[in-house]
């Protein structure tokens, strides 16, 4: 994750939303700032990412950044960050609250030099995955760039183990309302020449991306540099991609190719789609040595990446009780009697009535959040289920409709052939009329049965083709009500879950008022009862634990 800020931050120990205490800054972007933040009820570490003030009164990018942030969650892929929520505060703020990941991003790992190319075509199968799923199902990154890899560790028995994150989140900054006319937006080293263009990006356009981020595995250079944005966009759009194998001569040819097929400049000489490219490199994958290994650069002398810190120490409402009736006790001590000051005697009935209501509150909140984790759990299992279904349609999709080019591409060919045959025919019959022999007739029967040859092979290509064309119609047919379907539910369960999560937002902004209540009252009576000697043995147990909140 990013190096946090070293100076404090105002909105540290403030809880968002209602659920999510602050505890670090992690880093600032460009769409604004991710803190490390703990779920208040179920203690889970989180990462949220506050959305750029400026954007607050843009209601309309409002409404954008919420369908764009769940149209990304509906992908549900390993290997795509995991977005646990998406809203916005009171206050107005957006937020996203995200996976809390602990690895290295892609940008410091290609800092260090070229990789080794098992590690360089494992890294991008992974990415290549990932896209294929968002694409399927019609979401795109658009600004697709080595510090938006996370390579994290131990899982899948991977050394690398990819997240992709911001999905979709580049376009926010495309409104035409936060910036010139005709402006071009994103990362300008990884921007695809149709982007460079000021078009829109396309499924395609971060296949390009993925191309230079291979490029610049393979090599530790970027295949486009330039101090200037302006020519580095042109660049982009206009200048061939230089051969990796430049600056890596030992380079394998079958990885050059698919490099360089990536960064073609026309989105159709590129890999057809995510399918296409995977099916590619795990070709790669098998003919690479099978004795490959690599190692990450000084993996023994790493630290290995420290888990996020445990919570504060703070009691739970049992401990409430407990320290009201030490209250109590001290209390009693001061005043034998029974006739402590009216404040005293409210401050400690105050403390009492506090911890009741916040232990029937805590057993409401911890049954709310069971219930909001089955309906996350139940959309989870949705979302991966139809993901899966729409993947194994598209790929064969995928596969179908190349099927159908190829046959198109010899039809083409062969058809060239037929004209010539027929063209052929022609002018052998026009002179059987001036010198009617029997060779002539002979290979005019030779042309005649070539060109009907010919053009029976053109129409089984054609047929073949037609046939594989309405196969993949029939596969997107499936795919697009599966995505319908997806659609349906997913705004359903997130309907379910806005609910679930305001109930909880509103409880838990009742036990935090409870909290501190209780902290006040309990302020006034440790002030007043410091000054009693008889109570200072008690006193002492009190102030050597924790503080609430």
């Amino acid at each position: 994750m990013a190096r946090a800020s070293s100076k404090k931050d105002p909105y540290l120990g403030k809880v968002v939303a209602g659920r999510y205490r602050l505890e670090s800054r992690l880093g600032e972007g460009g769409m604004g700032v991710v803190y490390r933040a703990r779920h208040v009820l179920i203690d889970r570490v989180v990462a949220l990412k506050l959305i750029r003030p400026d954007l607050r009164g843009e209601t309309h990018l409002r409404a954008w950044m919420l369908r764009e942030a769940r149209a990304a969650n509906r992908v549900d892929h390993a290997h795509i960050v995991d977005i646990h929520d998406v809203g916005e505060t009171e206050d107005g703020e957006l937020y996203l609250v995200m996976e809390y990941l602990i690895g290295t991003a892609l940008s410091t790992e290609v800092a260090k030099g070229p990789m080794p190319l098992a590690r360089a075509v494992d890294i991008l199968e992974q990415m290549c995955a990932a896209l294929g799923r968002a694409h399927d199902l019609g979401v795109v990154h658009r600004d697709l760039k080595s510090d938006n890899v996370m390579l994290t560790n131990g899982r899948g028995g991977r050394q690398d183990f990819v997240k992709i994150l911001d999905f979709g989140l580049a376009a926010l900054a495309r409104d035409a309302r936060l910036a010139p006319k005709g402006a071009v937006f994103g990362t300008p080293e990884y921007m695809s020449p149709e982007q460079a263009r000021g078009e829109d990006a396309v499924a395609v356009s971060d296949l390009y991306s993925l191309g230079v981020l291979f490029y610049e595995m393979l090599t530790g250079k970027l295949p486009f540099r330039s101090p200037d944005r302006d020519t580095l966009l042109k660049m982009q759009m206009t200048s061939p991609a230089p051969k990796p194998s430049a600056k890596r001569p030992d380079l394998m040819p079958e990885a050059e190719r698919i490099c360089l097929k990536l960064l073609e400049k026309r989105p159709e000489d590129r890999f057809r789609d995510g399918h296409h490219l995977q099916e590619e490199l795990k070709k790669l994958q098998r003919s690479l040595p099978s004795a490959t290994v690599w190692e990450k650069a000084d993996s023994s002398d790493a630290p290995a990446p420290a888990p996020p810190p445990p919570p504060a120490p703070s009691p739970g409402v049992v401990e409430w009780s407990r320290r009201a009736a030490t209250f109590l006790r001290a209390t009693s001590r001061a005043y034998p009697n029974g006739n402590a000051p009216e404040t005293i005697r409210q401050a400690a009935d105050r403390m009492w009535d506090l911890a009741a209501r916040a232990s029937r509150l805590e057993g409401e909140l911890s049954t709310h959040s069971r219930k909001l984790e089955a309906i996350e759990k139940r959309g989870r299992a949705l979302r991966a289920e139809i993901g899966r279904k729409v993947e194994e349609l598209a790929g064969e999709e995928s596969r179908a409709l190349r099927q159908a080019l190829t046959e198109r591409d010899r039809a083409k060919r062969l058809e060239n052939a037929q004209r010539e045959a027929q063209s052929t025919y022609a002018t052998l019959e026009q002179n059987l009329t001036s010198n009617p022999t029997a060779a002539l007739y002979q290979s005019l029967g030779q042309a005649h049965g070539r060109a009907n040859a010919l053009g029976q092979v053109v129409t089984d290509y054609r047929r073949r083709a037609q046939e594989q064309e309405d196969y993949g119609k029939s596969l997107r047919a499936q795919i697009d009500e599966l995505r319908a379907q997806l659609q349906r539910y997913s705004e359903a369960l997130e309907s379910d879950l806005q609910a679930g999560r305001e109930r909880i937002a509103s409880r838990v902004r009742e036990a935090l008022g409870y909290e501190r209540s209780f902290v006040d009252a309990s302020t006034i009576l440790l002030e007043h009862l410091r000054q009693k000697p008889e109570c200072r043995e008690l006193l002492e147990k009190i102030e050597g634990e924790p503080d609430i909140g």
